[in-house]
């Protein structure tokens, strides 16, 4: 990738899995990061990825628009990673995946960011009839690309790596069990390396995603 001019970028949601990945790179690139995550004192681990005051983690929860408003204010580039597997009260699929990613786009938009990187997930255009996860993780997509039509919108597959909590799990449980449960047979994956999701992020961040809303 060229280098290009340093910018200011706010990752809701990366001090986790994919998200540190991709601190791990803007940082490595110039850029300054803010971290916003709902518990700014448990991502301090965040701050060694780049130089003395680059990574800052920040308070910001998707379901309050006016910390979402706060947490972009000056940014250049967004990039909102927040997602959940479990719905459960206020945190639920419809409150993060869909108004979340609203709050999200519609503050970048109002505050003049350039970019705007979102993740979903594979297939959600094809399970949204019978999955309440990607019916919200669709919605989320429409919402997005209404408040911020040039939106990139990532839909990468189940990831594997270093820490990963799926196939990290599945290596922990055939050393237990001489055998590991199925839950469907015909269940197929595409899985796809952390390294590499985090490098598309980039590339689309810095403008490589360019007039391709859904990578």
């Amino acid at each position: 990738m060229d280098r290009i001019e340093p910018r200011l970028v706010t990752i809701f949601g990366g001090s986790g899995f994919v998200g540190t990945q991709i601190v791990q790179l803007l940082a490595k690139r110039g850029h300054r990061i803010r971290v916003a995550v709902r518990r700014p004192d448990l991502a301090g681990h965040v701050k060694m990825f780049g130089s003395v005051g680059q990574v800052q983690p920040i308070q910001a929860n998707i379901r309050n628009a006016a910390s979402v408003q706060r947490a972009v204010t000056g940014a250049d580039i967004v990039i909102n990673l927040v997602g959940i597997g479990f719905s459960r009260g206020a945190q639920n699929f419809d409150a993060v995946h869909a108004d979340g990613a609203a709050h999200v786009a519609a503050a970048a938009k109002a505050a003049g960011a350039s970019t705007l990187v979102h993740m979903s997930a594979l297939g959600v255009d094809r399970a949204a009839e019978v999955s309440a996860y990607a019916a919200s993780k669709l919605e989320g997509e429409a919402a997005v690309l209404e408040a911020f039509p040039q939106a990139v919108i990532m839909r990468p597959s189940i990831l594997f790596g270093q820490g990963d909590g799926f196939f990290n799990l599945m290596g922990a449980l055939s050393r237990l069990f001489p055998v590991l449960p199925l839950i469907s047979g015909d269940t197929r994956f595409q899985p796809a390396y952390v390294g590499d999701v985090a490098d598309a992020f980039v590339l689309a961040a810095e403008g490589g995603g360019e007039n391709r809303p859904h990578l």
